[in-house]
């Protein structure tokens, strides 16, 4: 399955990230004072999105609009951003902030498909990077409190015996897309709504690869043995802080054996049975919907963007 040019959404070169930029405490302290320089707002891991005339996006707030409020030393540097700074920035408070009357701040993991791409992944990124934050706020060595260095991205143990420092870390996951040439297996978990299904997927453990990671979960989850593992693309997924590595696999048995009560039910679908919407796809935002669909299309005459009656985890159409 050759790989396609696009990116996946919530990745690709949307931010000049100017690390070099995170040492110059005078840049900064200027970015600060500058009422071009963007701020991220992030509430309860939730984001600030604008829906106006039916056009949905992200909304931010000019440096100035918040000057005199602000800590600098809770804010995070994410880079250059349509050619301006960019910070994040928790919004600590039991309620939403009032920011704008025509902004809310929503769950990105349900919109993500709904802003431009670019907006997409910045409020990825701030948070990422604020649930990192807030899970580090003390030394996982001694229990002292944190200092924040390097513009938010390096957390400093407070006590200078221990001064460990920490750094942003993301957990490996693989997903991937399991077929035997005409079907592909589809499972679902019991949290879920009737109906829904998506590819496997579990997270890498110490001292495994990624192909073997991928071996192993399918064997997990499903009893299915696999081989052929093929790297397809990746995708950055805050929830709370994964990065998604898409794999598709050859299945060398079919039967299905559930062995871990990860998955409540998994089923081998084909072209026919998904375009009749006899199963809800994931989020076509998702990397797992991408994989569904270059399988799909690589053996459709009509893509799976154009079947009438294909369906999705939001109930809505395939944009």
């Amino acid at each position: 399955m050759p790989l396609r040019s696009q990116p996946n959404i919530l990745a690709g070169p949307y931010l000049n990230r100017s690390s070099q930029w995170r040492s110059d405490e005078r840049l900064l302290l200027t970015a600060l004072a500058d009422p071009k320089t963007l701020i991220v707002p992030v509430w309860r891991t939730q984001n600030l999105i604008a829906a106006i005339d039916g056009v949905t996006a992200a909304r931010f707030i000019d440096g100035l609009e918040l000057l005199g409020d602000v800590d600098a030393a809770e804010l995070i540097l994410l880079g250059e951003f349509r050619g301006r700074i960019c910070f994040a920035m928790e919004m600590p408070a039991d309620r939403p902030p009032a920011i704008d009357n025509t902004a809310q701040f929503r769950d990105l993991r349900v919109l993500a498909g709904e802003l431009p791409p670019d907006e997409a992944g910045l409020l990825a990124y701030a948070r990422a990077m604020i649930l990192w934050r807030e899970r580090h706020r003390f030394c996982g060595r001694c229990g002292t409190p944190t200092i924040a260095l390097q513009a938010g991205h390096v957390l400093k143990c407070s006590d200078e015996l221990c001064g460990l420092q920490q750094f942003p870390r993301i957990d490996p996951a693989i997903i991937v897309l399991i077929t035997d040439g005409e079907r592909v297996l589809l499972g679902r978990q019991a949290a879920w709504p009737p109906g829904r299904y998506s590819t496997i997927a579990g997270f890498v453990e110490p001292g495994e690869s990624l192909e073997d990671a991928v071996v192993r979960e399918v064997m997990e989850e499903t009893g299915v043995v696999v081989d052929g593992v093929s790297y397809h693309s990746s995708q950055p997924w805050p929830f709370p802080s994964s990065l998604m590595l898409g794999f598709t696999a050859q299945a060398t048995t079919s039967e299905v054996n559930l062995h871990d009560e990860e998955l409540e039910d998994a089923r081998w679908l084909d072209r026919d049975q998904i375009a009749a919407g006899e199963v809800s796809l994931p989020t076509a935002h998702s990397l797992s919907f991408r994989l569904i669909e270059d399988w799909f299309d690589a053996g459709s005459t009509i893509p799976l963007r154009a079947q009438e009656h294909v369906r999705m985890w939001n109930s809505k159409p395939v944009p």
